[in-house]
């Protein structure tokens, strides 16, 4: 079952949300479908010039400023968080930078959204894996990759989203609140798709670090309200294991399995962006397939199967008919 921002059967409207970062290039995307149902302010570094979304709330503030983050977060006493803030690739800072920007901004978010109680939904990434920005390229464990798979970053990025898992995973351990961390791969914008770009399909090394896998943001969106569903329910206790597992499984009615502690979950299109099949894209350029293969056709690398289990979230949009669409983008 697909759950969509626009047919969600899920009750989540009319809470106070907190979304970092979001006038980002991705963020702006979270907000706009967010402030349809709930009262949102945006946390991030500056305030839009030009006012900014009618319906949404701004504050400046800089998020690795612990006394700042704190006093704005607690002031505002929110009902969830959704922290979107960070540098969001490796390469475009130097990496001492990457680590400390998006480490002590989860810590300062994360902590303060504990402390008041707040259930929060989180940007990380697929760079968890370490595969694009390794030296060399590993070859998957298995494919395709699920959230069990190892996490060995070699870069900057990487590491930092590891440990923003972790702070995540201490945080809904100390103070009894639900967290999910979305792991997008590579994210693309209606009509403007650059993994269907002629240099990136042309030149086949171009995107072998995630092995070809993109997502469009609208799919990320998606998956966004359905994790905010999926934290911000109330457990019963026969809903939840002793150790704090989510639900295995969605509702009859479509309603999101609560999520209990933290959950990670990929966050991939169904295809790849070079629409071969994988199997023969990675011996063309790797040589091999991991001994554990099961993946056909020109499906994505990363699993989303557990996404679709607990939260009822399929991704449905594909470069064949994105990457042309004319969508304009919100205005946040």
């Amino acid at each position: 079952m697909n759950v969509k921002t626009s047919d969600m059967n899920v009750k989540t409207s009319g809470m106070n949300v907190i979304v970092t970062g979001g006038r980002g290039s991705s963020g702006r995307w979270v907000v706009d479908a967010l402030a349809a149902d709930h009262d949102v302010v945006v946390l991030d570094r500056s305030l839009p010039s030009n006012g900014g979304h009618p319906d949404v709330e701004y504050r400046a503030l800089d998020l690795t400023k612990a006394g700042g983050t704190f006093d704005a977060i607690t002031a505002i006493d929110p009902d969830a968080v959704i922290h979107w803030a960070a540098i969001p690739v490796a390469g475009t800072h130097p990496g001492v930078d990457v680590y400390r920007n998006n480490t002590l901004a989860a810590h300062n978010v994360l902590t303060a959204a504990g402390r008041v109680g707040a259930d929060v939904v989180q940007a990380s990434s697929d760079g968890t894996y370490g595969f694009f920005f390794a030296e060399e390229t590993p070859v998957p464990d298995a494919l395709p990759v699920t959230e069990d798979h190892a996490l060995r970053p070699e870069d900057a990025y990487g590491l930092s989203k590891v440990v923003t898992e972790e702070i995540a995973e201490t945080v809904a351990r100390r103070d009894d609140v639900s967290i999910a961390s979305i792991r997008p791969t590579w994210i693309q914008e209606p009509g403007a798709y650059p993994c269907r770009d002629p240099e990136y399909v042309t030149d086949r090394s171009a995107g072998a670090g995630n092995y070809w896998s993109y997502v469009d943001v609208r799919d990320v969106v998606d998956l966004v309200v359905v994790a905010l569903a999926g934290v911000t329910a109330q457990a019963s206790e026969t809903e939840t294991g002793d150790e704090g597992e989510g639900v295995e499984g969605v509702d009859d009615d479509g309603t999101p399995a609560v999520i209990a502690g933290h959950e990670a979950f990929n966050c991939a299109a169904p295809d790849n962006a070079l629409g071969e099949p994988l199997r023969e894209l990675l011996r063309d350029h790797y040589g091999r397939l991991p001994a554990d293969c099961s993946i056909e056709g020109d499906a994505s690398a990363y699993a989303t199967a557990k996404a679709e289990r607990l939260l009822g979230w399929k991704p449905t949009r594909s470069w064949r008919d994105a990457a042309d669409e004319a969508v304009a983008p919100p205005e946040v």
